[in-house]
């Protein structure tokens, strides 16, 4: 059983650092948001992929230990809470200890990294709406009344308002 506990012990540690990496990623990425630049945006979420893919190893790895602990203390895996196995630990109050502060490193970890990403969803959102507006005046503008000019032949000849056919213009 203890080997067991070192094991989920170490586990849990590696798979806070690995979140810790992927809060300071999704740090990192908020100012690139905010800027606009979407390459940097890329490379960081290859980069954010990386460690995902590292923390479902680690999380199958925990999930085996934690199948094989629940084996060894006769409990229902499905209900086996981590906290229950601090309580449990009263007796190693060395190895509860260890994992009382491994458990509170990872759940932190995993409370930053929502909120840091919740938001980022909210700036991605609000720069989406930003590229729908601007692409909504572009298409107004194009489709702006014409004006009733007419020629000797009776034929219209107006143009649109507001719209000389020469695209955009920063210097205006």
């Amino acid at each position: 059983m203890a080997s067991l506990m070192e094991n989920l012990i170490e586990v849990l540690d590696q798979e806070s650092s690995e979140y810790e990496n992927l809060l300071g990623l999704s740090m990192k990425k908020t100012p690139v948001i905010v800027a606009g630049d979407t390459e940097e945006l890329a490379k960081i979420t290859d980069e954010e992929q990386n460690v995902v893919n590292k923390i479902s190893r680690l999380e199958q790895k925990r999930q085996e230990v934690f199948i094989d602990i629940a084996n060894v203390i006769n409990k229902d895996v499905t209900t086996l809470m981590l906290s229950d196995l601090v309580d449990m630990l009263s007796a190693r109050p060395e190895e509860q200890q260890k994992l009382a502060r491994v458990h509170d490193r990872l759940r932190n970890a995993v409370h930053e990294v929502k909120r840091v990403n919740s938001q980022n969803k909210i700036l991605i959102e609000n720069a989406l709406e930003m590229v729908e507006f601007d692409m909504n005046m572009l298409q107004a503008m194009k489709t702006a009344p014409e004006t009733a000019n007419y020629n000797k032949g009776a034929y219209n000849v107006g143009s649109h308002m507001g719209v000389d056919g020469r695209g955009f213009d920063a210097k205006q």
